[in-house]
């Protein structure tokens, strides 16, 4: 009997799951409502039965559920698998692993979002074969995952690679950490979007329409996401200072532009190297499908 792992990304909206082959192959997936509106309690157990309607798929499809690898938002204790705080599930101090484990009768892991993906990303997707590859995740938010060896490091208390909330423009626009200037109060895909909007007066502007409006040569679309790109490239820089990456890869929402960032924001950081020896700059490969097999490899890693 061929012998799977239980994987569980659970967002603010929605849950990807799958049923993973040790190899990586994906066998089953599943997308279910997260529900948070009706709180974490609730939440909770939508999560727990979606992995015990996942194992009861796989025995009867003749696989052995061996593990279950969850992950989450927020700040994780990944060592003693506790969800310790999400704004977006409204998970405190939750012990997912240990509830999850003692519902299914499995060894389980329990992991942040980002770090998973971009363990992923390392292991599996765009930054395989690379040893030090530092995933940054742009969507609604800024966040990053530093991968060494295909494992990504939580830091001492389980907040590591918070690079959104790096000032880039001291003074600049209010960020929701209560800074001013950080990162990704400038240079994150809602951001952009709220920026376009205030100057252009166009409500409901997206950093897709951005994108889109730049590339065809619009002034203003192109002065909004320059000004990100730079501020992302100073971001960058800093991590990179710190962190030595041999390759950036690059995920979440705004990697949908591909070339259209990845272009001007590897000529910006080539402006700003000084001493640096930079990484590559690289998209993530594996969509939004990084944070479940992310997921997948926790579990395996909590058999070994």
């Amino acid at each position: 009997m061929s012998r799977v792992v239980i994987a569980l990304d659970v967002g603010g909206t929605g849950m990807k799951c799958a049923l993973v082959h040790p190899e990586g192959r994906v066998l089953h997936t599943e997308r279910h409502l997260t529900r948070a509106e009706r709180g974490p309690a609730a939440v909770t157990e939508n999560i727990l039965a979606v992995a015990d309607g996942l194992a009861g798929r796989a025995r009867s499809s003749g696989l052995e559920p061996a593990a279950v690898g969850l992950v989450v938002p927020g700040v994780v204790d990944e060592a003693n698998g506790v969800a310790v705080w999400s704004s977006n599930v409204g998970f405190r101090d939750v012990p997912m692993r240990d509830l999850v484990a003692a519902r299914l009768g499995l060894p389980a892991a329990l992991g942040h979002d980002v770090r998973a993906g971009g363990m992923a990303e390392a292991r599996l997707g765009a930054g395989r074969g690379e040893p030090h590859v530092l995933f940054i995740a742009i969507g609604t938010g800024i966040a990053a995952a530093h991968v060494v060896g295909g494992a990504a490091f939580a830091g001492a208390h389980g907040a590591a690679g918070e690079v959104g909330h790096v000032i880039v423009r001291p003074g600049g626009p209010p960020c929701a950490c209560g800074g001013h200037g950080c990162l990704e109060s400038i240079a994150s895909a809602s951001a952009i979007g709220r920026r376009y909007a205030s100057l252009s007066g166009v409500a409901g502007s997206t950093a897709f329409d951005v994108a889109t409006r730049a590339a065809a040569g619009e002034a203003l679309a192109r002065q909004v996401w320059i000004e990100a790109v730079d501020a992302l490239a100073d971001g960058l820089l800093t991590a990179q200072a710190l962190y030595d990456a041999g390759m950036i890869v690059i995920g979440g929402g705004l990697a949908e532009a591909g070339e259209a960032l990845l272009a001007p924001l590897r000529t910006a950081l080539d402006t700003r190297k000084r001493f640096l020896r930079l990484p590559r700059v690289e998209r993530a490969a594996l969509g939004d499908t990084a944070g479940c097999l992310g997921a997948a490899l926790l579990g395996l890693d909590a058999l070994s």
